[in-house]
């Protein structure tokens, strides 16, 4: 299985998303300083992830959740969540041009 997950930096109250194959290591390494991207965000809570038996499909998801309409879909789904742990971005919406 393939891997697309959030995590959520208790330190600077942001959003982390990532892939894997393997959720539960790749947790240990962001939780214990191993990955450079989030070793000065620590602590973190694993507080979404989705399964996928494609490769592809997972790294098209996680592409889709890092973009604008990805991160509001996101925050629409999880949004009882974000207020718990006071999401500092929680409220702000992708704003899109009008034609």
């Amino acid at each position: 299985m393939y891997y697309v997950y959030v995590l959520f930096s208790e330190k600077d109250k942001q959003l982390y998303t990532g892939f894997t194959d393997d959720l539960k290591s790749r947790f240990f390494a962001h939780t214990n300083g191993y990955v450079k991207a989030t070793q000065n965000r620590r602590p973190l809570k694993l507080i979404y992830y989705e399964a996928y038996i494609k490769e592809s499909d997972a790294r098209r998801r996680e592409k889709f959740l890092k973009g604008g309409n990805g991160r509001s879909q996101l925050k629409a789904q999880l949004e009882d969540v974000f207020e718990e742990l006071d999401y500092k971005n929680r409220f702000e919406t992708v704003k899109y041009p009008v034609s």
